[in-house]
């Protein structure tokens, strides 16, 4: 069975202080900055044939304006490279400066047309403004026209964020809350929903969006927000609901169990329900073995494993 990997992460040197809510591990670090022989390595032990590769949180959303176009270019430069080594068996998404919008639209069209990516991976609020305002549309209307996702993956908080909802506890246990234990997926269900309320996808309706962990919370949310948020309250053309099935697909990164993949596959669907690690922060090996043993039809396996990846990024 070929298995695709999509949301598989990479660092070109090890991330600033200011980047991260705790220090990384050193061998987590060392896989980060691997494009080569090492992550290959891992892949060949797990069974996992393609990882679509993404620039690190924050990504190029940590970039100001001035120097966004520029280093985003400079990141995607490299990324090609390593796919170019490598192309039966990496892909990427492109990292795009979120701070200069024009530009973001003009380097996901450079990065797609002439590299070869397979979409964009953005990362959280830019300048604590989400995808929704309308500063950023150039974006989703080049992604659109592209027919490219854009994955919308998770960043730390603002400072008065994790200070007004996170803190009181030891650092590290303050750190995990505002992050990985749960601040930032509900972070970016968030962001889905703003889109979604928005009217993004009335005015961009072939835009698909991806989001990691198994949909980030909002398939346990649906029917709840669906129900309190009807078009007409909201003014939108379909239910939140309908939205979420037609424009968005959810990944397995770093969320190897079996309830909240039938609460995914039962509010989306085993056509929007696609395989990732989650690397190096989550175990390849383990990743793999949860597809294997995931109580799903063989058919629907295959779906997840490589179908659907191949489908929307066209690999």
């Amino acid at each position: 069975m070929r298995t695709i990997a999509i949301e598989e992460h990479y660092v070109r040197q090890p991330p600033a202080t200011q980047d991260r809510p705790r220090p990384l591990p050193e061998e987590v670090q060392a896989r980060l900055l691997d494009l080569g022989p090492a992550r290959i390595a891992d892949m060949d032990a797990a069974g996992i044939d393609v990882q679509v590769l993404s620039l690190l949180s924050p990504g190029a959303q940590r970039f100001a304006a001035a120097e966004a176009a520029a280093r985003a270019r400079e990141e995607n430069d490299r990324l090609a490279d390593a796919v170019r080594r490598h192309p039966d068996r990496l892909a990427a998404f492109a990292a795009v400066p979120t701070a200069d919008p024009a530009a973001a639209a003009d380097e996901l069209e450079r990065a797609v047309s002439t590299l070869g990516f397979r979409g964009a991976m953005i990362h959280g609020p830019t300048e604590g403004r989400f995808l929704d305002d309308q500063r950023f549309w150039p974006i989703l209307e080049c992604a659109e026209a592209l027919g490219v996702p854009i994955y919308l993956h998770p960043a730390p908080p603002p400072a008065a964020v994790a200070a007004a909802y996170y803190a009181g506890f030891s650092p590290g246990v303050t750190s995990t809350l505002a992050t990985s234990g749960w601040g930032w997926h509900i972070e970016t269900g968030l962001h889905v929903l703003r889109l979604v309320l928005a009217g993004a996808f009335d005015r961009f309706p072939r835009l698909q969006t991806v989001i990691g962990h198994l949909g980030e919370a909002l398939p346990f949310m649906l029917a709840r927000t669906s129900m309190t948020l009807p078009p007409a309250a909201t003014g939108l053309q379909r239910t939140v609901a309908e939205y979420i099935r037609e424009n968005v697909h959810m990944t397995t990164s770093g969320f190897f169990s079996v309830p909240p993949l039938l609460n995914a596959l039962l509010e989306v669907g085993a056509d929007r329900v696609l395989f990732a690690v989650d690397y190096p922060f989550s175990s390849s090996a383990a990743g793999a073995a949860f597809l294997d043993a995931m109580p799903v039809s063989a058919a629907d396996r295959e779906k997840i494993a490589h179908g659907n990846a191949e489908r929307l990024l066209r690999l």
